[in-house]
């Protein structure tokens, strides 16, 4: 059985999309003949501390699902000091650079990206070992912190993060990118690089179509997942106009919002607006489905991101309301997953609004079940793997 590495920032019991698309990336190689580790953290995502089984403790391996978790040290932070914030992520890198240089890694490493310096510090070091590297980019950085108003264009640290990102582009040996404009950003710096499609699809598909729709109550609109400032999800709920339309709000998850949004809602005269907490993946997916559509928003239009919100949901059969611009537009578009409003565009979102508040509950059903067809045949996770392994890929 051929042995493959996987290199992440994040991995569960940690929430939220990066960790589940790296788990089912491990799993579904696994299943694949793969014997697969991982090296990550230890878990503090998304609360920025410690997980209580972690804490005192310098290094775990765990076998999750028959798949070797190695847990290094990491100083952990969510804090908006950008130097509290490179320390964190100095932290895990430097236990990471000591792991990779001494211990025995497999010919074969998937590194993901990012974070940059992460990235960076385990693709100089794999690189020197002669390991094949597969680049996995989920977001384009530094270009999304230039966007984001993280980095400001033409800064030394902007400087230096643009070095790392060709560095990693020129030695990674095949790049597996999650949206077209990743790999076409890559193809304008490296035309020659071996680059290949990757989607975050999910994989919970299901053989029959699960979601209820209830006669009687108001549409159920829902945001589930990262409360933080790229999501922009507290400006939303003080722009979404709720007063006189037959729909409710419902928030899951956590993140860096989470106070200011509790405190609007508590604040607010609009009872329209419901925050329930953080929940585990699959409690959440029973929560929901009495629920009707998903919304995906992002703050910015992001060159390169495509949220993997707009898979997951659809392929449980939930028409998306997605407000992020971009290559996601195409997608909820093209599969006539539901509805577009223009990126930062609250007037255009509250005329989505308006006409979903007049949809019947049958006119729901009907949507979602459509949803649930085209995203059944249209994002299979399998397919995606099995032809990026027919590939040479992995």
């Amino acid at each position: 059985m051929e042995e493959i590495l996987i290199i992440s920032n994040y991995y569960p019991p940690e929430k939220g999309a990066a960790a589940n698309r790296i788990e089912q990336l491990a799993l579904k190689l696994q299943q694949n003949n793969y014997a697969v580790s991982v090296v990550c953290p230890l878990g503090n995502y998304p609360k920025g501390e410690l997980f209580p089984e972690y804490k005192g403790k310098f290094s775990v391996t765990e076998n999750r699902d028959n798949i070797i978790v190695k847990r290094l040290w990491i100083y952990p932070s969510v804090s908006k000091n950008i130097l509290v914030r490179i320390l964190s992520v100095l932290s895990f890198s430097t236990c990471l650079f000591g792991y990779l240089l001494f211990r025995r890694t497999p010919k074969k490493v998937v590194v993901q990206s990012p974070p940059l310096l992460l990235s960076f510090i385990s693709v100089f070091v794999l690189s020197l070992k002669k390991k094949k590297i597969i680049l996995n980019i989920s977001d384009l950085w530094p270009l999304a912190a230039i966007e984001l108003k993280a980095v400001k264009a033409g800064s030394w640290s902007h400087k230096v993060s643009l070095f790392m990102e060709r560095f990693l582009y020129k030695k990674a040996s095949v790049i597996i990118g999650q949206s077209e404009e990743i790999i076409a950003h890559v193809k304008t710096i490296f035309p020659e690089k071996r680059t290949f499609l990757y989607r975050n699809f999910p994989d919970h598909k299901s053989d029959s179509f699960a979601l209820k729709t209830i006669e009687n109550e108001p549409v159920k609109l829902f945001f589930a997942g990262l409360l933080g400032i790229a999501q922009g999800v507290f400006e939303l709920c003080q722009q979404i106009d709720l007063k006189d339309l037959n729909i409710e709000l419902h928030l899951f998850g956590d993140g860096a919002e989470k106070g200011a949004i509790e405190s609007l809602i508590t604040d607010s005269k609009n009872q329209k607006i419901f925050y329930h907490g953080m929940m585990d993946r699959k409690v959440l997916h029973e929560t929901l489905k009495t629920f009707d559509i998903a919304l995906v928003p992002l703050k910015t239009r992001i060159y390169g991101s495509v949220p993997s919100k707009i898979f997951e949901y659809s392929a449980l059969g939930f028409p998306v309301l997605y407000f992020g611009g971009g290559e996601g537009e195409n997608i909820v578009a093209e599969n006539q997953l539901g509805w577009v409003a223009s990126v930062g565009n609250f007037a255009a979102l509250n005329q989505k609004l308006q006409e979903i508040s007049k949809l019947s509950k049958t006119d729901l059903a009907n949507l979602k079940q459509g949803v649930f067809d085209r995203a059944t045949s249209a994002f299979d996770l399998d397919t995606q793997i099995q032809h990026l392994i027919e590939k040479g890929v992995f």
